[in-house]
């Protein structure tokens, strides 16, 4: 599979010139709020690393900005698939392309902002394209992955040093992996030192990181999963389930899983409370350290610093889901 871009942009040329900078931190530190009072005041365009904003119907779990908190500043990222669909990073590089070419176009800044750490790392290192695979390919490898352990062990036998860096569970790598060799005859490791991924962003990319004392930002957390709670996160859990079972891997998430436990009987609503809270600091606390051993940050400092560095001429507004 190639990574697959919108014809319509000529993404291997995209400017030079084009204006962009990323707000990283903890979830909860008032990230949203910071991005949107940038955007309003350089008329930008945004797209978010939050991997839970994506979904559809994930609303308030997601804590994403409202329609409203939106208003009419482009956002990328959000709202783009239904919580049972499929979603890799060659879709998330696709999103970030259509998203600096639309920056581009109106002559705005592109502010990336967001907690997924994950989606900053692929686009500063980019990834490896995989190969097209036919039909003759294809049906090898479902056949192969009819049997987990034995696709397992069969990769083990063609890649030793792969198969090693891999759960012998993991299906999704498991059978990309097989998809590489039907598809091109080479191992994976060696294919992968024959195809390097290169950067989507390949100038420098300033990144703000905004720093929050531990109490504080407990403080923050707790504040946002009362107002969560009170805007119908339990309504919200109910009617996901209901229209997508607990399948998918975005039903997994923070605010999501406690309350399916409360929903089960397992806990007290209390208790869901401060799973919610407990979960969430150490989702935060996660987030800080691979922020730190990741990126090259340009600036880190609080909210407030961060306002004045970035010229914010009227405080933004805070909103309790930021």
């Amino acid at each position: 599979m190639h990574l697959i871009f919108d014809a319509h942009f000529r993404y291997d040329c995209i400017m030079k010139d084009l204006q962009q900078l990323c707000i990283i931190g903890p979830t909860a530190s008032g990230k949203s709020s910071l991005a949107l009072a940038y955007a309003r005041q350089h008329h930008g365009v945004i797209l978010s690393l939050d991997s839970l904003s994506l979904y559809r119907e994930i609303d308030i779990a997601s804590a994403k900005p409202t329609p409203e908190e939106r208003g009419t500043i482009p956002h990328f990222g959000i709202d783009v698939i239904t919580p049972d669909a499929p979603f890799d990073v060659t879709r998330f590089i696709t999103l970030y392309h259509q998203a600096s070419a639309a920056a581009y176009a109106a002559k705005s800044p592109l502010i990336i902002v967001g907690g997924t750490g994950f989606y900053l790392k692929i686009l500063l290192e980019g990834i490896s394209p995989l190969p097209s695979l036919s039909s003759a390919a294809k049906q090898r490898v479902a056949e192969a992955m009819n049997d987990l352990p034995s696709a397992y062990h069969y990769l083990r036998s063609i890649d030793p040093d792969y198969a090693h860096a891999l759960e012998s569970s993991d299906r999704y790598r498991i059978e990309k992996a097989l998809e590489i060799f039907f598809a091109t005859g080479m191992p994976p490791t060696k294919y992968f030192r024959a195809h390097p991924p290169q950067p989507v962003i390949a100038d420098p990319l300033p990144i703000y990181e905004i720093m929050t004392e531990r109490s504080i930002l407990r403080q923050r957390i707790v504040r946002r999963t009362d107002g969560m709670l009170s805007a119908g996160l339990i309504d919200e859990v109910c009617g996901l389930e209901r229209r997508y079972t607990r399948a998918p891997n975005a039903m997994k998430a923070i605010g999501i899983k406690e309350v399916l436990e409360y929903l089960d009987g397992d806990c007290a609503r209390e208790e869901m409370r401060e799973k919610i809270i407990t979960n969430t600091a150490r989702l935060a606390k996660r987030q800080v350290t691979f922020n730190r051993s990741q990126f090259h940050i340009t600036r880190q400092g609080t909210l407030e610093e961060l306002e004045r560095e970035l010229g914010i001429i009227t405080p933004p507004i805070k909103y309790p889901n930021v």
